[in-house]
């Protein structure tokens, strides 16, 4: 039985692979990058954030992994929606996603979304800073590609940093070019 309540919840979390981020859309984007690609590149950067910061990295990467796992329930909203939508409660959804797995995997998970959202501990901070420079690095690259008007996601996301990391790779973000990993 808890296999097959575990089948169903992953078989919910690949929705995520076909969830656009709608912000990009308004941008002139026409093919963003989907929810589990951020996800993917979120988790990574809270790992490395994490280990430069002293806090746990496999925690920072768990918390980020299930930071957006709601949109597979309100699709992504972007900021444009703020005034005429409420933001889901990222707690309720997740409850609701997770009431039919067995308990160890449900209270994992719910711990984790609340840790994230809660942002009181280090890897917390991590994550949420991860998901935002997420945002910078992919403005930087759909820049380098000509689209233009990224620059309010860069600054919402310069903004936002709490982490000394974070704000270090920001910046250095903002002078290289997307390809200097070649070099």
């Amino acid at each position: 039985m808890s296999g097959d309540r575990l089948a169903a919840f992953g078989y919910e979390l690949g929705v995520l692979k076909r969830i656009r981020r709608a912000g990009w859309w308004q941008a002139g984007v026409r093919d963003p990058e989907s929810v589990a690609e951020h996800t993917m590149r979120v988790a990574q950067l809270a790992g490395l954030l994490a280990t430069e910061e002293g806090a746990n990295p496999e925690r920072a990467a768990y918390l980020a992994l299930w930071h957006d796992t709601q949109e597979t329930r309100t699709g992504d909203l972007p900021h444009s929606a703020k005034p005429y939508v409420d933001k889901p409660d990222p707690r309720r959804i997740t409850a609701d996603q997770t009431s039919a797995l067995p308990q160890p995997a449900r209270d994992s998970v719910r711990g984790a979304v609340d840790e994230y959202e809660n942002a009181a501990s280090a890897e917390a901070r991590c994550a949420r800073d991860a998901d935002k420079l997420e945002m910078l690095l992919q403005a930087v690259e759909y820049r380098h590609i000509g689209v233009a008007g990224t620059g309010e996601w860069i600054d919402s996301a310069q903004r936002t940093l709490t982490t000394t990391t974070a704000r270090r790779v920001a910046e250095a973000a903002l002078t290289l070019s997307p390809l200097a990993w070649r070099e």
